[in-house]
């Protein structure tokens, strides 16, 4: 088959489409005969030599893809040959095929294309995982997102809004904060010209976001705390801002708050599958009603991932980029 590797470490050059073994389904796990994959950030800081698989996982990157199943492994049941799926994966999304824990597949959603599936398993089960699993956002409560035109963001402010929370979102250009209000933001800051610790305050009369979902880390953690509602709870799932910074946890006190981080990659196959299994039971009929949808910027084909980081990398798109096996 063909897949995109890297072969050395680098820049969005650094990703060449070569020919690869086929991977061989295991005890539990089905073949996967992708038909699109997804680009994350953590593709990209693997591409530049930061972001290891985990051990045991495939070295080639893609994290979500969908498709069609090819063959099931020993052990699995409830799947059958030719099923249509997408996939939470610890690596080898950007392939042609992919061998997949059979707990972390999922039914492509009724009335969503099977390309644009691709974009649903990483920024569901980020999303529903850390905002609803530990944060425990409420009907009622205001979530602030960061980077709420991003493919976490955009889910973050569906579900948000769909679960009855009010959203708040940061990005950095008009058309990205218009681009969330369509979905469903209620508060629109711009972090280029807006304090949004001010704005957030001026919105909930002093009170504060009470679920912060936050992808810079260190840059924002200062800011984030002091924008948390009394009992607010802080999601950290990125460190685009940097990985260490100082907690002030006389003001955490005050507050009674909480701080989380987590990452979705290298959890064990349990944990996964739990996350997929409460994600299937409470946002697939969401997706199947049209109250929430994969929010696509571009298609590129696989071959041209190179192309597609880079359009990550610019952040000048809305939503996830989606690779496209020719």
């Amino acid at each position: 088959m063909h897949a995109i590797t890297i072969p050395e470490p680098g820049g969005p050059d650094a990703l060449v489409w070569d020919e690869v073994p086929d991977p061989v389904p295991g005890e539990g796990e089905a073949l996967v005969e992708v038909v699109a994959g997804a680009v994350n950030r953590a593709d990209i800081l693997q591409r530049q030599g930061h972001y290891e698989p985990p051990p045991g996982a495939s070295r080639l990157p893609g994290l979500e893809c969908s498709g069609r199943i090819a063959a099931l492994g020993p052990g699995v049941t409830g799947w059958a040959v030719g099923d249509e799926v997408c996939a939470l994966l610890a690596g080898g999304g950007y392939a042609e095929k992919v061998a997949v824990p059979a707990g972390q597949l999922l039914p492509v959603p009724e009335g969503v294309d099977l390309r644009q599936a691709a974009a649903l398993p990483e920024v569901v089960c980020t999303v529903w995982s850390n905002v609803f699993m530990v944060a425990h956002l409420r009907p009622g409560e205001t979530l602030l997102v960061h980077g709420g035109s991003s493919g976490i963001g955009t889910m973050a402010v569906q579900l948000a809004r769909a679960a009855g929370s009010r959203v708040a979102v940061t990005a950095g250009t008009r058309e990205k904060l218009d681009q969330c209000a369509e979905l469903g933001a209620d508060i629109l800051i711009n972090y280029r010209e807006q304090d949004f610790v001010e704005e957030i305050r001026q919105a909930t009369d002093g009170a504060g976001a009470d679920v912060i979902l936050d992808n810079m880390g260190a840059k924002y953690l200062d800011r984030n705390i002091r924008a948390l509602a009394v009992n607010g709870r802080l999601a950290i799932i990125g460190m685009q801002g940097g990985a260490k910074g100082e907690l002030d946890i006389g003001a955490l006190l005050s507050k009674r708050a909480a701080v989380s981080a987590t990452s979705l990659r290298a959890r064990p196959l349990g944990e996964k599958a739990a996350i997929v299994a409460a994600v299937r039971e409470h946002v697939w009929p969401l997706l199947a009603d049209g109250a929430v949808r994969p929010v696509v910027d571009r298609e590129v084909p696989m071959p041209d991932a190179a192309a597609a980081h880079r359009i990550v990398e610019e952040s000048g798109h809305i939503g996830k980029v989606l690779l496209v096996v020719p």
